[in-house]
């Protein structure tokens, strides 16, 4: 049998592309591996049904090139008995389209993408199915420091960190995807201008993230619109390994913005979560109290037109913050809770109208602030249930587009 097979299509009057079909066999990886080496920029390479046994990591350097399958459950790649390589598939080019198959249990990240221009994760599964561990891989689909990022029809279960994260990039789509039984489901860190909707992030640790955080080499994450998602019953022990910074997520949290600078939070469904439906806080550990070109704090926050419910009944009293929202909450916990850490002139002037958190139009909602002097200074009652005073004007946020060539519109 013939295993690499290549078929000429005609794509334009003077631009010749192949399709390379690579089924399964008993060295899979060793021909795959070849096929992403010898194929040219608008060439697709083409997994046929069946599963294919990996025991190295793959990787793929050529731009505009399609590695598809036959779908997640038809085609997978399947990484059990991997020896080598930090993770599934490795790419390090421009204008790739990855589509219609599966990858499982890497010894580390599923699918990584580091300084891509142009990468388009479609209807791809990643997945660690001997369930929740701490020997899971960190991440499922894992781009970072790429631009034109499109993350459509996707499912990421297990991650030990986060099913889906883009992290460093710019100008991103994630979308019509499902997250579950990850530490994180959706993180979108370090990076600006990106679009999270129509996802469903359940039973995970936490639902969807938006971090920036310091000493990365790009920082001051903003312009996130996080909408129309189902974020319910996140009710995954977390997993991370130690020393991990989603490690101090506590069990049950449904979206968590932290530092981020204009990030929308509208028309989602969350539910479920047994710590609370949204926290806004700031990074307050040692390495941002010393860096001197991060921003620690979270900035022009609106929240509003959310539909919230059943949060707070079974709070996490393992992780630090959720202890002590309980503890300042006494039998009710909130909905939205916000830290209330600023810079000390800021509380105690306030914020620039520009920054202040925005809270409208919140279905069923309640809401807590902690009063940090007052908390530091021990004085009682240090928090604020009333969210009247953050009421405002919406200033919605620019929607991302992203166009992709027209080879990937077929």
């Amino acid at each position: 049998m013939r295993i690499l097979i290549i078929i000429t299509f005609i794509f334009s009057f003077d631009v010749l592309a192949d399709v390379i079909i690579v089924p399964p066999s008993d060295n899979a990886q060793e021909r795959i591996q070849e096929a992403l080496i010898l194929a040219n920029p608008g060439d697709e390479v083409h997994l046929t049904s069946g599963t294919y046994s990996i025991e190295d990591g793959l990787s793929l350097d050529i731009d505009n090139i399609i590695l598809s399958g036959e779908g997640h459950e038809n085609t997978i790649l399947d990484f059990t008995n991997q020896m080598t390589g930090a993770q599934g598939l490795l790419v390090t080019s421009n204008e790739v389209m990855l589509k219609d198959f599966a990858i499982i249990n890497t010894k580390g990240d599923a699918i990584k993408a580091i300084g891509s221009d142009g990468i388009y994760f479609i209807n791809l599964r990643t997945e660690w199915t001997g369930g929740p561990k701490s020997s899971n891989g960190a991440y499922g689909l894992y781009p970072v420091q790429s631009k034109d990022v499109l993350i459509d029809g996707c499912i990421a279960i297990g991650a030990s960190d986060a099913g889906i994260y883009v992290g460093q990039s710019e100008n991103i789509i994630v979308r019509n995807s499902r997250a579950e039984f990850n530490v994180a489901g959706i993180e979108i860190e370090n990076s600006y201008y990106a679009d999270v909707y129509n996802n469903i992030a359940q039973h995970n640790t936490g639902g969807i993230l938006v971090f920036d955080l310091p000493d990365l080499p790009q920082q001051g994450g903003h312009h996130v619109r996080v909408f129309n998602n189902q974020i319910l019953d996140n009710d995954t022990d977390n997993f991370a390994p130690e020393g991990n910074i989603v490690g101090e997520v506590p069990r049950g949290t449904g979206i968590i913005i932290m530092a981020n600078s204009d990030v929308e939070i509208f028309d989602n469904d969350i539910s479920g979560n047994g710590t609370m439906n949204i926290a806004i806080v700031s990074y307050s550990y040692e390495e941002a109290i010393n860096a001197t070109d991060y921003y620690p704090h979270p900035r022009g926050i609106q929240v509003h037109d959310n539909r919230l419910s059943n949060s707070g009944f079974n709070p996490d009293m393992d992780k630090e913050i959720a202890a002590i929202v309980k503890g300042l909450a006494k039998q009710t916990m909130p909905d939205i809770f916000w830290d209330g850490v600023l810079p000390l002139s800021q509380m105690i002037f306030g914020q620039p109208n520009e920054d202040r958190l925005v809270l409208m139009d919140n279905v069923d909602s309640s809401f807590m602030a902690i009063k940090p002097i007052q908390y530091m200074l021990s004085i009682p009652n240090p928090v604020t249930r009333d969210s009247i005073d953050f009421r405002g004007n919406i200033k919605p946020l620019d929607a991302v587009t992203i166009d992709l060539p027209s080879r990937y519109n077929d």
